[in-house]
């Protein structure tokens, strides 16, 4: 999973309806203002401007569909869309002055064919070129790469075989990746609480409503490194709702995953480096046996008051993965 690797195809490149998955991408970064970051869409995917205010951009894409760009920040934009009714010019342009030293911005990408993403480097170049920072360049930002894969199916089988697969890597993931310590400190990405995990694991096959109940029993936030809430709100909305208060979880048939940093200073970072991290998930959720498997050893190692060694249960995954040709 080294970084100038190309995008790794997962087993399952199809929904049960026959359409290829779609993958949508969110990359943050500092450095660049909101104009400087629409003009590289421009050169680079030959994007064309619809409509925007101070603090977001939309921009649509020939045959890509429509990406959004935006200061990362609830209070700017709604201070921005106020003054295109109000005087307020000269406090907006303060807002956005700091907003380039503090708030990161985030370009939204269209979901994109699973088999396609290579069409997002040209612009991960030009946003490098033009002087995006990534996660390294400040000691307190936590900015992240999310990327939202869509689900084969809706049903409990393929909902259970993901949760379970991200659940046995959560803590390799986090050291291969070598997520940042301001990102790991932060409430934004935690992992799955390992009672959760040893719930999970230790059923089988779960109904629907069992991994309903038990999901938003240990996790009713949006802020876990694999995000369920917006899948879960696509099949029951209102009970997703009756246990979570937050108006920004949107119902999408994705998973949301938060884990990665964002390395776009580096010169030879691709998407596909935080991609390819998601893409041992994917391999996982479809070896059934593997899962069964590795959640019996997962169980069988957890020890009253101390819980599962995390040091030893990486050489466990990091073994499973070199012995299955994944590494």
């Amino acid at each position: 999973m080294n970084a100038g690797d190309s995008f790794k195809t997962p087993s399952i490149v199809r929904r049960g309806d026959g359409e290829v998955r779609l993958v949508g991408f969110e990359l943050e970064f500092t450095g660049l203002t909101l104009e400087q970051t629409v003009a590289a869409l421009k050169r680079s995917l030959g994007a064309q401007l619809i409509s925007g205010s101070a603090a977001e951009k939309k921009l649509q894409v020939e045959s890509l569909g429509k990406f959004s760009v935006e200061v990362d920040w609830d209070y700017f934009k709604r201070q921005a869309a106020l003054q295109q009714d109000e005087e307020g010019d000269e406090w907006v342009q303060l807002l956005g002055q700091a907003a380039k030293l503090l708030v990161p911005m985030e370009v939204v990408c269209p979901p994109l064919p699973i088999t396609g993403l290579t069409v997002l480097d040209p612009m991960v170049s030009a946003l490098r070129d033009a002087g995006a920072q990534g996660t390294e360049d400040s000691p307190i930002a936590a900015y992240g790469v999310h990327i939202n894969p869509e689900i084969p199916s809706l049903d409990a089988a393929a909902i259970a075989a993901y949760l379970k697969a991200f659940s046995l890597l959560q803590w390799w993931l986090v050291e291969r990746l070598q997520v940042d310590l301001t990102r790991r400190i932060s409430p934004y990405i935690d992992l799955y609480p390992e009672s959760y995990v040893r719930q999970l694991l230790s059923d089988p096959s779960p109904s629907l409503d069992r991994l309903f109940i038990d999901y938003l029993a240990y996790n009713p936030t949006r802020n876990r490194a694999l995000d369920m809430l917006p899948l879960l709100t696509e099949i029951d909305g209102e009970r997703v709702r009756r246990a979570v208060d937050d108006e920004r979880v949107q119902a999408r048939p994705t998973f949301h995953y938060r884990l990665p940093n964002s390395l776009i200073d580096r010169p030879d970072w691709s998407l596909a480096v935080p991609w390819n991290s998601w893409w041992v998930v994917e391999e996982l959720a479809c070896r059934s046996d593997d899962i069964e498997r590795l959640s019996a050893a997962y169980l069988s190692a957890w020890r009253p008051l101390l819980g599962v060694s995390r040091h030893d249960w990486i050489e466990t995954m990091e073994q499973w993965i070199q012995d299955s040709g994944l590494a």
